[in-house]
């Protein structure tokens, strides 16, 4: 079986439609209809029903599409590799993904990328525009902290942080004080990522407040700038540690302590599945998985930030 045919296959049993898989492989209909049937044939077996609107997949096509998992990824993926390093992967490479995190965390990495002759275009977006962007083909790989749901696309988590509570040193100066942390806390500035308070609610709720009616006196979809107005003495958010991380080790900004915990980001590298049959975006992929892979982030940010927090 080749992997052309599998890919194919995997993509009709994604999309539960021939017409869709086709568009996304950029293949006519009938060259998607013959991968599958040389499949069939060469399993004995109908892998879908045809209905008149998609196709329904069979039990073999659960099982088959089980036992290949990510694995004709991985397959795709080593390949596209070996064959970049064998031939010119120049071209423009198209990268979409939060502002912070492209700046911040990003942009450092993709030096190998660059001297390997590939042009890169950043562009910005908050996690629905990533998936939409990647999806419909105008970015090549997304980064994301949303979860990636859009049946269309495939993910990896490239990046784990913790999240955490900052303020500005006088503010932290004064909840030190308090003697009752949650309800002095809530009565100052807060600085927001958006308006669903999505970072916050999740760090809230861990640590058992209630925050009913919360209006941040600022939002802002660039944790950056957020931090800006902390280091000029104004507020209060929740925010990656790898933001934070110098503010905090030079006393501009201070971690608060979580009465319970932190809580943690993931951002997830995402792609169209067919999009790794180009060596170029193949190659890309797999060097920002080993340069920002998980394995790393366990020594980010932990010991400046324990050392720094409030006591």
């Amino acid at each position: 079986m080749s992997l052309v045919r599998l890919r194919t296959f995997m993509e009709v049993y994604r999309q539960r439609s021939i017409s869709r898989a086709a568009r996304a492989l950029n293949l006519t209909q009938p060259a998607v209809s013959q991968h599958i049937s040389g499949l069939e044939v060469a399993i004995g077996r109908p892998l879908f029903e045809r209905l008149a609107h998609g196709v329904q997949p069979t039990a073999a096509a659960d099982d088959l599409a089980a036992d290949i998992g990510n694995k004709l990824d991985d397959a795709e993926s080593a390949l596209a590799s070996a064959r970049a390093r064998s031939m010119d992967v120049a071209g423009t490479l198209q990268l979409i993904g939060h502002a912070d995190f492209m700046a911040e965390k990003l942009a450092g990495e993709l030096l190998p990328l660059l001297e390997s002759g590939i042009r890169i275009h950043m562009h910005t977006g908050d996690g629905p525009v990533v998936t939409q962007m990647v999806a419909e083909g105008h970015c090549d790989l997304g980064l994301t902290a949303h979860p990636v749901t859009d049946p269309r696309l495939k993910g990896d988590v490239i990046f784990t942080d913790r999240v955490i509570a900052v303020a500005s040193p006088a503010l932290a100066a004064r909840l030190a004080h308090s003697n009752d942390f949650a309800h002095d806390l809530l009565k100052e500035p807060l600085l927001a990522y958006n308006l669903e308070l999505s970072l916050i609610d999740h760090w809230l709720d861990k640590n058992g407040m209630k925050c009913h009616g919360l209006r941040p006196a600022l939002v802002g979809q660039d944790l950056r700038g957020l931090r800006s107005l902390l280091c000029r003495g104004f507020g209060w958010t929740v925010m990656p540690a790898f933001l934070c991380e110098r503010q905090i080790a030079s006393g501009e900004m201070v971690k608060l302590n979580a009465p319970t915990g932190d809580t943690e980001i993931r951002y997830n590298l995402v792609w169209l599945p067919g999009a790794l049959r180009q060596p170029r975006i193949a190659h890309a992929r797999q060097v920002l998985l080993q340069r920002l892979g998980t394995e790393k982030n366990a020594r980010n940010s932990t010991n400046v930030i324990t050392r720094a927090a409030q006591p």
